[in-house]
């Protein structure tokens, strides 16, 4: 697949080597299962391993810890979850993800939707980074943020800055009907835009530069990879 191949184009032959071997281990250490009916196979697991070892090809596997599984379902699932209205009366729903981080849980994912990124990386979607980012994101605990643990020599205020401002831009794009090169997902919450732009990050590096400048550097120093910077 043209996607698979795009997601690694920036790692050099050792670092290629490195990214096997964490999936290798990622293997070992998360259980890959399958969901209503679903069986991956080796193919899969192997694919699926690597892509979730690429966000932490220079952190470690210990940005990983605290949970053990990856669930793979055919397709999108359906998630039914609760929330309260203006007048405090609380609803419950369902609705259809492709993909879904817990805090000490699995990481869930859609293997139609995985396809679908990988068979078109002009689109610069990867459900599998994404939910991984949101994995990142939820290492302080509570719910996901956008502020995942910084490196010591990152500074914290320029990440808040520089977040908050694109943010913002990027909500005040849609409120005014703007078209955004970003997916407009992103507006969701600042969680779903560190997400977001971790996926552009990896698939589509020169719209993240391009457009963001500055949040393309504070993801170089986070994720310690240029996926511009093709060997």
């Amino acid at each position: 697949m043209p996607g698979y191949l795009s997601c690694f184009g920036h790692l050099d032959h050792t670092q290629s080597e490195r990214l096997r071997g964490i999936a290798a281990k990622l293997q070992q250490r998360k259980h890959i299962v399958g969901a209503a009916g679903f069986e991956p196979d080796s193919r899969i697991r192997c694919l699926v391993s690597q892509i979730v070892a690429l966000p932490i090809l220079e952190l470690g596997l210990d940005w990983y810890r605290g949970w053990h599984e990856i669930v793979i379902y055919p397709g999108a699932f359906r998630q039914r979850y609760e929330y309260e209205d203006e007048a405090g009366v609380v609803h419950s729903t369902h609705r259809e993800l492709a993909g879904e981080a817990w805090s000490y849980g699995p990481l869930i994912l859609s293997w139609d939707d995985i396809e679908a990124d990988l068979e078109s990386p002009e689109e610069g979607r990867n459900v599998v980074i994404h939910e991984c980012a949101h994995k990142l994101d939820l290492l302080r605990g509570g719910d996901a943020n956008g502020f995942p643990p910084l490196h010591r020599e990152m500074d914290s205020h320029a990440w808040t800055r520089e977040f908050t401002m694109a943010y913002e831009k990027l909500c005040a794009c849609l409120e005014h009907s703007e078209e955004t090169p970003v997916d407009p997902y992103a507006a969701e919450s600042p969680g779903e835009f560190f997400a977001v732009v971790s996926e552009h990050f990896f698939m589509s590096p020169s719209l993240i530069s391009g457009t963001h400048p500055n949040i393309y550097q504070q993801l170089r120093a986070f994720y310690r990879q240029d996926p511009l910077n093709k060997p």
